[in-house]
């Protein structure tokens, strides 16, 4: 692993998973959805701002027929989830009858994907699956199956591939821990 480091704001992080680990692991979770929805025309339904990167690697590796929707959805400031959900932009896109693949660059606590899930309940899609660059297990608060996991990482913060620290560093292309 390449041994380095960035430094935003007043914080260092160093890097923890490099752009070759996240390509290959996306390229494995692109081969699984090509297997479970294969002539299903999912909708992959990014969760912005933090997952467009991860959601547009994603559905490269996609090789059916699908469509790419967001929403914004935040629970953070700084470093920190507030605990309070706030949905910013909402689905534009009918999702009634479709199967619908979340995209999120990290799970957390969780709060933000139990707040949705039960909203995405009321548009009824065929089914809805969890497709997460990162998940924090021992953060957890909520039981959220997450289907599709690039990595489990402990419960760090991180920044990189489209993760940002009040808004820096998105443009990163690995991922980055903070360095206590």
């Amino acid at each position: 692993m390449k041994n380095k480091t960035v430094r935003l704001r007043e914080l260092n992080f160093s890097v923890t998973k490099t752009r070759e680990q996240i390509a290959a692991r996306v390229r494995q979770i692109g081969a699984n959805l090509n297997l479970d929805y294969a002539n299903k025309k999912p909708v992959f339904l990014a969760v912005l701002n933090g997952a467009y990167v991860f959601t547009a690697d994603l559905v490269r590796e996609f090789e059916g027929e699908c469509e790419v929707a967001f929403v914004k959805l935040s629970s953070y400031a700084g470093k920190e989830s507030t605990g309070d959900v706030a949905t910013r932009i909402g689905l534009a896109t009918s999702i009634k009858n479709r199967h619908v693949i979340i995209t999120e660059d990290i799970v957390d606590t969780g709060n933000t994907m139990h707040k949705f899930l039960r909203e995405l309940e009321e548009f009824e899609p065929a089914s809805v699956e969890i497709a997460a660059l990162l998940v924090k297990p021992d953060a957890l608060l909520h039981d959220i199956s997450v289907r599709y996991v690039g990595f489990n990482i402990p419960p760090d913060f991180v920044i990189g591939y489209g993760l940002d620290y009040d808004g820096l560093g998105r443009n990163l292309p690995d991922i980055y821990t903070l360095e206590e």
